[in-house]
């Protein structure tokens, strides 16, 4: 049976993505750390719609959560033709207020997790007559951000990333979007520890998770390569190209200060 593996599905943007999937018909694979989210999470999406879900509790940020991940579909005979890596999260401040363990776990989840994810399940993905990869960067991946500098830089893998491998797959059943929210009404700022000047920014632009589920579900659907959510993120992507690189980094930085 064909599902779509939707990674950090148990809150925020990846449960709405899974539940967006689910209204189409797509039959849902959950992964994320809580056990009793994904299970809340399950049992909603199994009474709202008539597809097919199941959900596995694990960290992603492990060296071998990815082979685990994998093998439990493997044993389970659940077929991936879409696969979304959604899981991920920041750190805010200056970059020597955290451990190396701490960075390095952010860097595990963001990058390796996804990108092992991705190794794994493309032999399979490319057997499908038409299949999908979804990774969720962020406009933070379009320009330095100091004080957020080593998650900007993560997401900054992650769309060239996909970007690449987009360009490498084409002719193939295998399309890869790379979708990029701004400020989303999501835990992100409480995970990333943003100070209440951040906590004040993000809350005037902050868009609706569903909405942003929505935004990218389709953008995968249609086979695009990449997408920002939202006018204002647009346009900052847009400035980030076109004025000074010192002149925006200044000006982000004020904001995580």
């Amino acid at each position: 049976m064909e599902y779509a593996l939707i990674t950090g599905a148990s809150k925020g943007i990846g449960k709405h993505i899974a539940d967006e999937l689910a209204r189409k018909g797509w039959n849902v694979l959950l992964v994320a750390r809580s056990a009793d989210l994904l299970k809340q999470a399950a049992a909603e999406l199994s009474s709202r719609y008539t597809v097919k879900v199941d959900w596995l509790a694990m960290d992603l940020s492990g060296h071998d959560a990815p082979q685990k991940v994998y093998d439990w579909c493997k044993q389970k005979d659940y077929t991936v033709r879409a696969l979304v890596n959604n899981a991920g999260y920041g750190l805010s401040g200056p970059f020597e207020k955290y451990p190396w363990a701490e960075h390095l776990n952010m860097m595990q989840l963001n990058m390796n997790a996804l990108v092992g994810l991705t190794r794994l399940f493309l032999p399979d993905l490319r057997s499908s007559s038409r299949a999908y990869i979804l990774n969720i960067a962020s406009s933070a991946a379009y320009q330095a951000v100091p004080k957020l500098s080593l998650y900007a830089a993560t997401k900054s893998f992650v769309l060239a990333f996909s970007r690449g491998l987009h360009q490498e797959l084409h002719g193939s059943p295998v399309s890869v979007t790379c979708v990029s929210p701004g400020a989303t009404d999501t835990d992100f700022p409480n995970r990333a520890q943003l100070g209440e000047k951040g906590m004040k920014a993000a809350a005037k632009f902050n868009m609706n998770p569903q909405r942003v589920a929505s935004l990218a579900v389709r953008a995968m659907l249609a086979g695009k390569t990449e997408v920002i959510t939202g006018f204002v993120n647009k346009l900052g992507a847009a400035m980030a190209w076109l004025l000074p690189k010192g002149m925006v980094e200044k000006t982000a930085m004020k904001i995580y200060e």
